[in-house]
């Protein structure tokens, strides 16, 4: 690094005691949640992915062997359309880019696309390190993968462009799963737990948290306490509606934030 020269550094120092002591910074806003509505979900969908279009819900779920994408009537939860992801493959999070419907895989490294109308396979591609889960906004596609470090995707090749450093407090946010594009905003699931990170896609800082504490079963309500968790973000933009379920949940809820007091 270099050295500033003396005199610019004494000024430096003549300004910084100047100044008063800085406050600390504040806390992150933490929301709370009113639940508007309940829909049924299938509680052997182990969901990974999930997203709102067209009046219907597309849901991905994972595990080997019962890997599959999914077109779902929200009001009944009843399966309109699937197609399956066969062994050694674990899908993972999906998202719409005009007519293709992109989808990961946690540690194959590699995706593959498909027709959104048909579900017939399209194509595939590689990545580095695990896929955990996609969106995206008018002009690219964002990728965690369980870090700290949301990609940036170019939409037509999907490779890597850029990266959102993801950070509360000035800390690191690890575990970042399940996202989705509201508002200008990029929604997180902090996997294993009951909070969503609310991020600043331009500078990476949580700006705030939703916390779904007791939304939900409860743990000794589900197959599977450990990972059967909050997992699944869908923002219907027209009709200003959120919804958000979890693994093998029973219910996706339609939730209206409530700011902090």
């Amino acid at each position: 690094m270099k050295t500033p020269a003396l005199p610019a550094l004494v000024a430096v120092l003549m300004i910084a005691l100047s100044l008063p002591a800085c406050a600390s910074p504040a806390a992150v806003p933490v929301y709370g949640y009113r639940v508007v509505h309940s829909y049924p979900h299938d509680t052997h969908a182990y969901t990974e992915g999930l997203f709102y279009r067209d009046g219907y819900l597309y849901e991905s779920t994972g595990n080997v062997g019962e890997s599959t994408i999914r077109k779902v009537d929200l009001a009944t939860g009843h399966v309109l359309q699937q197609r399956d992801l066969p062994p050694p493959d674990y899908g993972e999070g999906i998202v719409a880019w005009r007519n293709t419907l992109v989808e990961l895989t946690w540690q194959s490294q590699k995706g593959y696309t498909y027709d959104l109308d048909s579900f017939r396979p399209t194509g595939s591609f590689r990545y580095a390190g695990e896929g955990w889960a996609l969106t995206a906004n008018d002009r690219h596609i964002l990728m965690s993968d369980g870090t700290p470090t949301i990609r940036v995707l170019d939409p037509q090749t999907l490779s890597q462009v850029s990266a959102i450093f993801v950070t509360a407090d000035g800390a690191p946010v690890q575990n970042l799963n399940e996202l989705e594009w509201v508002k200008g905003q990029l929604y997180a699931n902090v996997w294993l737990t009951s909070r969503i990170a609310r991020i600043d896609p331009a500078s990476g800082h949580v700006v705030g948290w939703i916390d779904l504490t007791g939304l939900g079963p409860k743990p000794d309500e589900t197959a599977d306490p450990t990972n059967d968790v909050l997992n699944g973000i869908a923002w219907d933009a027209r009709g200003q509606r959120l919804f958000v379920t979890g693994k093998r949940w029973p219910k996706v809820y339609e939730i209206e934030l409530i700011p902090p007091k």
